[in-house]
């Protein structure tokens, strides 16, 4: 497998220090909030990361945080009445409602900065005990200067990076550059822990430094998140990690594009922000997945509702492959014919471009491609109907492929019996000869979202 590594501007073979323990961070969201169509995007993209890397027989320690310590924590708190955990625990259990619905994997940690004061302060202190840092007044800052390298992820120079920094007026750092690593408690009501500079609490680059080296170690295999992490934050968690720890951060750094809305920029002032729980109101989870694994994770992707209803007419080809399967393994004739046993053996290519295409830096787009080259090859094999170990098998090869997309993981429910009478009617009308009853229910049967498709095999029932 090759990934593009941003350290490097290019793609490298993917070679993980322990296949038995590949090491990926990936940053979370700070929870005040649901989370928002661009947060969607790393967390489906590295998810589906994750699980190709075990497809192809790795495992995987996965670490994404939580930032539960945040100034829009603190604000969001003071709007709601409340306090800034009770803010961050309520945002925690909607991130994993809408994850949930969106197939992504809870990570194998998932640390939270409140959880890891005591790790953050020592990695603070050592940083000062190296002349990497000082403390002004109960504030810390990070002295970027000292950091030999400082931009090299983001391909920036320091000096052309001075001339764009600014003092803000309360702040006392000693230049420009420098970032904060721990915040003295400016007002009573702020959420704060005792330090060695006093009342105070983390800033945000400090956290996943602290915390993947606590999960993961000194060296990571993967850091990822989204582009717009990489300066300052990632470029700062390098600074911070490699004078604390001596040796080079994370092998591999992948970042993916930026999403735009309507070909816009997303912003809540242009009033072109959703959320993802606004949009699972019009949108199944995983038409939204799919959306989001339909272009290459590093190119921008434009939002729309034309391109979701072209994701949502995709998916449902890939669901009515899947159930036509199930149908023929109920329904379908027994035995299974040389041809059918020649069919299954050549779906191996599909497999073998499917992997092709994921070994390229993750190309989700063609891995997709490659699923529907194998769906046309099945339809058109069951055309006529087919034997039931035949669709078996078929659907064997279907899904394992979906799986590692994070697709057609819906579990279908039974038909409850007040529909499948209707179909018990509509069949008895059909041998009756009373068409217009039989149509009837048919229609009425579509008004509910289902749709019935007479098959040598019998009635298939498709719910939309």
């Amino acid at each position: 497998m090759r990934v593009y590594n941003t350290m490097s501007a290019k793609k490298e073979e993917f070679i993980p220090q322990d296949k038995d323990n590949v090491k990926i961070y990936v940053c979370g969201p700070t929870v005040y909030n649901y989370f928002h169509i661009g947060n969607a995007r790393p967390f489906v993209v590295f998810d589906t990361l994750r699980r190709y890397l075990e497809y192809r027989g790795n495992k995987v320690n996965f670490v994404q945080n939580f930032t539960d310590v945040d100034d829009k924590i603190i604000n969001k708190a003071r709007e709601e009445g409340i306090t800034a955990p009770e803010v961050s625990e309520k945002y925690i259990e909607e991130y994993f409602k809408d994850a949930e619905a969106l197939n992504v994997k809870r990570a194998t940690t998932h640390p939270k900065v409140s959880e890891n004061i005591d790790e953050i302060i020592a990695f603070v202190s050592d940083l000062i005990d190296k002349g990497y840092a000082y403390e002004v007044d109960g504030d810390v800052y990070y002295s970027t200067r000292r950091f030999d390298g400082y931009g090299k992820l983001s391909h920036q120079d320091i000096d052309e990076l001075e001339a764009g920094a600014r003092i803000m007026i309360e702040e006392k750092k000693k230049d420009p550059l420098d970032f904060a690593l721990w915040k003295a408690r400016k007002k009573p009501d702020e959420i704060a822990w005792e330090s060695p500079w006093g009342m105070g609490r983390p800033g945000w680059h400090i956290e996943c430094s602290a915390m993947s080296r606590k999960y993961l170690g000194d060296t990571l295999d993967i850091h990822a998140g989204g582009r717009d992490l990489a300066f300052p934050h990632h470029e700062n968690e390098i600074a911070q990690s490699e004078a604390h720890n001596g040796m080079p951060f994370a092998k591999y750094w992948m970042h993916n594009g930026y999403i735009t809305i309507d070909d816009q920029k997303m912003s809540k002032s242009k009033g072109n922000f959703f959320t993802v729980r606004d949009i699972l109101g019009s949108y199944s989870g995983e038409v939204l997945r799919f959306f989001l694994l339909s272009g290459h994770y590093r190119n921008p992707i434009n939002f729309s509702d034309e391109l979701l209803e072209q994701a949502k007419n995709s998916l449902a080809r890939m669901e009515n492959a899947k159930a036509n399967l199930e149908h023929l393994i109920a329904n379908g004739s027994d035995g299974i014919t040389d041809e059918e046993k020649d069919g299954l053996k050549s779906y191996d290519r599909h497999r073998q471009e499917f992997i092709r295409c994921m070994d390229d830096d993750l190309n989700t787009a063609d891995g997709i491609t490659a699923v529907f080259d194998l769906i046309g090859d099945i339809n058109r094999q069951t055309k006529n109907g087919a034997s039931k170990e035949y669709a078996r098998q078929a659907l064997h090869i279907l899904q394992e492929l979906c799986d590692v997309l994070g697709l057609l993981q819906k579990k279908e429910e039974g038909v409850d019996k007040e529909i499948q009478d209707l179909v018990d009617e509509r069949q008895q009308a059909r041998k009756n000869k009373d068409y217009a009853r039989a149509d009837e229910i048919r229609d009425m049967l579509k008004e509910r979202g289902i749709t019935l498709k007479d098959t040598p095999q019998g009635v298939q029932i498709i719910k939309e």
